[in-house]
């Protein structure tokens, strides 16, 4: 699943629109869409729409025998 994809299913269990989690951004909907399109979000961006969506955001690498760094 891409970045995007796993955007759109945040603001669904989230119980937002695309468009609301943007305005909350403080972004217009059409330049987050763009975002989206363009799979341009750094760690930082992942870590705002968890805060403002009220969950949260990791990130690890798993390595082959399930160990994570």
């Amino acid at each position: 699943m891409t970045v995007s994809e796993q955007i759109r299913v945040l603001c669904v269990r989230s119980n937002i629109s695309v468009s609301e989690l943007a305005r909350r951004l403080g972004t217009s909907p059409q330049n987050f869409n763009a975002r989206l399109k363009r799979e341009s979000f750094t760690v930082a961006d992942l870590e705002h729409i968890a805060n403002v969506t009220g969950s949260s955001f990791e990130r690890k690498f798993i390595l082959k025998n399930g160990e994570t760094v």
